[in-house]
């Protein structure tokens, strides 16, 4: 792959990160949920990391997530602080056991999506900040660990974000 290439899935993933934080901002329904939707962002974050590391550099991954703090009204830093940690460990657990299966992959996204809640909703509490209800958060992390695999393949299939063959780990440089 060329470096053009490289930078222009790198801009093609930020415009698919505002696209949808654009879509979370629009107000379609004024009522209060009982429901969250899934987190797209950190799903499409953590397919894209697990396809393809070189697109998505932790400093974009930061920056995109640092601006969705800001524009959802969380506390700025924390998630994106969370998200890109959670991307770091991926990237480890993938490069140590090399190909892997989907499940494996879809265990290990479940456990750092829990974990991003989990740490999310701790350090919230201990800096008493308001948060939204349990359930919320809950529902949240259940519907985003439900929506990956379909993230996944249109990661994969529609946008052409696949893993590189044992051939081409040159792109990455020698792992």
């Amino acid at each position: 792959m060329s470096l053009s290439h490289t930078w222009a899935m790198r801009l093609w993933f930020i415009a698919l990160c505002a696209l949808i934080v654009f879509f979370h901002l629009i107000p379609l329904d004024t009522t209060p949920r009982n429901w969250a939707p899934p987190d797209l962002l950190i799903a499409f974050t953590l397919a894209w990391v697990l396809r393809r590391p070189d697109y998505v550099p932790p400093l974009s991954v930061a920056a995109v997530i640092l601006m969705a703090d800001l524009l959802f009204q969380r506390p700025p830093g924390l998630m994106a602080l969370l998200v890109v940690l959670g991307c770091e460990f991926l990237k480890s657990r993938s490069n140590s056991h090399g190909e892997t299966s989907f499940v494996v992959e879809w265990f290990n996204v479940c456990v750092v999506i829990a974990g991003i809640t989990v740490l999310d909703r701790l350090i919230l509490t201990m800096t008493l900040v308001d948060r939204a209800p349990l359930s919320l958060h809950l529902v949240q992390m259940v519907l985003t660990m439900a929506a990956y695999p379909l993230v996944a393949f249109v990661t994969q299939t529609v946008m052409g974000v696949r893993k590189l063959s044992p051939g081409n780990s040159d792109a990455l440089g020698s792992r």
